[in-house]
């Protein structure tokens, strides 16, 4: 007894440090936030006079309203197309490839999956101009379209890397009492394996959603026009040959923040569900 009332301070100051660390971390990651919000609600002149992170003297909308009245919403259906698209034929293709892999033995199992592995350390910036060549080959080039072929490929790796993990989980029994039953394979996959992966499938159309959204290298390479821009290029919207408004580009980040953020709100729960797949035994 003794003992244990000697640790107990020392397990209070672990859980002190934690709960300081928590807090420090929260700062670091809500303090760019803020500072974007902030910086929105200034002028131009008064954001290039004043303190740069100072309040603003008064509050005003008119950087959301001018954004708003500009071409942002055709940048925001543009992002929301291709990550619409982008994202089920990821989904799909993942889960198809991930079921052999984590359900069926056969040779080329191990070799096929490490090959996927390995492609997860392929850096895009590597085959920008294959890809640029291979979309003014396709005529796809200066599209929205051109985009969806590049978010799948490169995000696949790790989404069937995930998927495979996620799959390995679910008892076999549930696949055996399907077969005998009368299920196929594929019947087997669609009524059963989709339906009970599907906090891992939230999970990844949470992450891959994010790094779709944000994306700018394929974007800025593989259109050109106003019309087929996605947000990230939204910036170049409000930059001339010699300034650059800062408080209107943070009000485009802010505006393109909002639908990442709510997904993340309405998706939370699915997603540490995900996470935690697997971290459990027995």
């Amino acid at each position: 007894m003794a003992g244990a009332e000697r640790k107990n301070p020392l397990k209070y100051l672990l859980w002190l440090l934690a709960g300081l660390f928590a807090v420090g971390w929260t700062a670091v990651a809500v303090s760019p936030y803020l500072y974007m919000v902030n910086t929105s609600l200034k002028s131009q002149g008064e954001f290039l006079s004043g303190n740069t992170f100072a309040l603003p003297e008064a509050v005003s909308v008119s950087n959301y309203v001018t954004v708003l009245k500009g071409n942002f919403f055709q940048y925001l259906n543009n992002s929301v197309s291709v990550l619409v698209v982008s994202l089920a034929l990821l989904l799909l293709i993942s889960s198809c490839a991930a079921y052999p892999l984590s359900r069926m033995k056969f040779r080329l199992n191990r070799p096929i999956y490490s090959l996927i592995v390995a492609a997860m350390s392929v850096p895009i910036h590597i085959v920008l101009v294959p890809v640029f060549s291979m979309s003014v080959r396709a005529g796809i080039y200066d599209s929205i379209w051109a985009l969806v072929g590049p978010y799948v490929a490169f995000n696949l790796p790790v989404s069937v890397f995930i998927l495979t993990s996620f799959m390995q989980e679910i008892p076999k029994e549930i696949e055996e009492s399907a077969e005998i039953d009368g299920c196929g394979k594929f019947r087997t996959f669609f009524r059963m394996i989709m339906p009970l992966s599907k906090s891992g499938l939230a999970t990844l159309a949470i992450y891959n959603g994010v790094s779709m959204w944000n994306e700018f290298s394929f974007a800025m390479v593989l259109t050109q026009s106003q019309p087929n821009r996605t947000l990230p290029l939204a910036v170049w919207e409000y930059q001339g040959q010699y300034t650059l408004n800062i408080p209107l580009v943070m009000s485009v980040l802010m505006l393109s923040s909002i639908p990442i953020i709510l997904l993340y709100v309405f998706g939370q729960d699915k997603l540490i569900k995900g996470m935690m797949v697997g971290a459990v035994k027995g």
